[in-house]
Parts: structure tokens; C-alpha cells; sequence
């Protein structure tokens, strides 16, 4: 057995090299890939009883992989989504084997024919009105926590931000002069400007007044930069507050991506434009904020009141079946 056959080398070189410097990969990116090959080693290893740093390449065979996908869906319970992100590290890794090893290129070909599983679309959860101004108000503000707390929402709802790119805001990106805005780093390391609201540049104002811009505007209890799971588990917290005055709340996952699309909505209705819209969430596609269009109900009852027939016209075409007919049809 030669150390090209070893499975630890290729993984240890696509983790460390291939992902990181060849293809610049984002950092969520990067931990998925990392998350995904941590899961199937070890199962890869106790189902084939050997010891994890004795696999080799044939061992990850395709009757392997797809135990390992059926394992994540129904002992794991994870979503079919998750199971498509690990099988495209896991295509990925293949990729990365096959195009340096050719005795390996039958085997990564076996391994990238295992199919993306088609997943259902689900609704596109959001917030209305009433119950994001019950979120903002949760937090007691008299506190330096409730006041962080308060100020961290009303970003998220204001940028659109991704609870990543919240964690990662400094006192250096923020301009809160006579326009105020703020510098976010995005996905695929895409830098925007969002503006802000008076009210968003007021309250961070006052939390940052006393800090370096170096200095990370939200910080958690021990004054270190909060963490995305530290800004879910808030939002978490604050969600279950804001439900006990508007109940509503408590039959949704309210987390800061829903606060995300929450803003994308309420932009919508406000008139802003689609392409704006897009720039201010950092979407790369303009395909990507066309879906906000389509799940808000309330945008559709006022195109299809619009659009309502008049009683005289329904009369009027009662009287030509053909054209009735094409009418039903569409």
C-alpha cells in the first residue's frame, strides 16, 4: 500500500492547498467541505472495519457514499439540501484526486455519476410588519446588553446582512457622517455599501462612541467579537420574547436569515426596485431576488385587485364563448 493510495494525503492536500489556494474558496465554504469529509471518514471506516488513518481511495467506493447519504437523511435527519452539500464536497474531493491521479479517474468518475438529489422548495419564510417592530422592541434597552441587542436587529433588518457578515463588521466600516452607510464583506469575499437609516446610524453611534476602528462593533459579554452562533442564538432568544406579544411569531424559525428576507420583502413593498434590491442584499444574480417577488402574498392581491374585471366587461364576454374559453385556459 503506497501513500497514493492513502485517502489522509489527498485529504489533508484539498483541505489545506486545493480549497483554500487554488480555489479561494470562502471561509463557509471552506468549513463545509471540512464538516462533510469528517462525517464520511468515520463512517466510511466503522462500516469497512478498518482504522480511519488505513483508508484508502477504492475503500470510499459509490455503494459507500450513498450508505453514508442515506445515513445523513435518515439517522442524522438531515435535510435533502445538506445531503446535496456534502455530496458536492465529496465530488469535489473526487475531482480534486482524479485530475492528478490517472490510475484514480475511473473511480472519481464512478463517484461524481452519483446524482444531486431533487429537493422540494419550500416557502420563503419572512416576517411582516407587526411582527419585525415586536422583534426590535424585545430587547430591553436600559441594559449595555439590551442596547446591543437592540442595535445588532435593527442592522440585520436595515442591511439585510448575513449573521457572518454582521459578526465580521468594524468601527472602520462604518460611516455615519451625513450619509451614513456601512461597508459589508460579502460572499465570495464581495465587498458592498449598504445605507443606513438615521435610526440604525443613531444607535450605533452610541455603541461604538468609545472604540478604535480596528474594534469590532458588536461584541459579546466578554467584549470579544460575537460569533454567528452567538447573533442566532440572539435572535433565538429575542424571537421568543417578541411571540408572547405577537403570537404569530411562535409558529415560524425566526433566525437572521428570515430577518434577511424580511428586509428583501418589505423593500418590495415599499416600491424599491428589483435591481436595487439585489445590490443591497449582495446577491450576485438578479435571479436570486426574483423569488421575493413570488412568495409575497400581499403584493399579488394588490396586482390581481388591479387587474379585477369589471362587472359590465364580465358581461360583456359572457356573450362570446370563445373568448371565454381562452380566458379559462390561461
Amino acid at each position: 500500500m503506497t501513500s497514493k493510495n492513502l485517502v489522509a494525503p489527498w485529504v489533508r492536500r484539498f483541505l489545506l492547498e486545493h480549497i483554500v489556494a487554488d480555489l479561494n474558496l470562502s471561509r463557509n465554504t471552506q468549513a463545509s467541505y471540512r464538516d462533510a469529509m469528517t462525517l464520511l471518514l468515520p463512517f466510511a471506516a466503522k462500516r469497512l472495519g478498518h482504522q480511519i488513518d488505513q483508508l484508502e481511495i477504492e475503500h470510499l467506493a459509490p455503494d459507500v457514499v450513498r450508505r453514508f447519504l442515506a445515513h445523513l437523511e435518515d439517522e442524522r435527519h438531515c435535510s435533502v439540501s445538506t445531503r446535496n452539500q456534502r455530496l458536492a464536497a465529496i465530488h469535489a474531493y473526487a475531482r480534486f484526486i482524479g485530475t492528478r491521479s490517472p490510475e484514480h479517474l475511473a473511480w472519481c468518475a464512478e463517484l461524481t455519476a452519483i446524482p444531486i438529489k431533487k429537493a422540494a422548495k419550500g416557502t420563503l419564510p419572512y416576517l411582516e410588519k407587526p411582527e419585525m417592530d415586536a422583534l426590535l422592541a424585545a430587547p430591553g434597552r436600559r441594559t449595555r446588553q439590551g442596547a446591543r441587542d437592540h442595535a445588532l436587529l435593527l442592522f440585520l433588518y436595515n442591511a439585510g446582512a448575513r449573521a457572518d457578515e454582521a459578526a465580521r463588521l468594524t468601527v472602520a466600516d462604518l460611516d455615519l457622517g451625513t450619509s451614513p452607510a456601512a461597508k459589508l464583506l460579502g460572499k465570495g469575499n464581495k465587498t458592498r455599501l449598504c445605507p443606513l437609516w438615521p435610526s440604525t446610524a443613531s444607535v450605533l453611534k452610541t455603541l461604538v462612541a468609545t472604540r478604535g476602528g480596528h474594534e469590532p462593533v458588536f461584541l459579546n459579554r466578554r467584549c470579544e467579537a460575537i460569533t454567528r452562533f452567538g447573533i442566532y442564538d440572539l435572535v433565538k432568544r429575542h424571537a421568543a420574547r417578541a411571540a408572547q406579544r405577537v403570537p404569530s411569531i411562535a409558529a415560524k424559525r425566526v433566525s437572521p436569515h428570515v430577518i434577511r428576507h424580511t428586509t428583501a420583502v418589505h423593500l418590495l413593498r415599499a416600491g424599491v426596485d428589483i435591481n436595487t434590491i439585489r445590490a443591497w442584499l449582495g446577491h450576485v444574480s438578479l435571479d436570486t431576488t426574483n423569488i421575493y417577488a413570488e412568495v409575497d402574498l400581499a403584493m399579488k392581491a394588490k396586482a390581481l385587485g388591479e387587474c379585477s374585471i369589471p362587472e359590465d366587461s364580465r358581461r360583456h364576454w359572457r356573450k362570446q364563448p370563445g373568448l371565454m374559453a381562452f380566458l379559462r385556459s390561461l
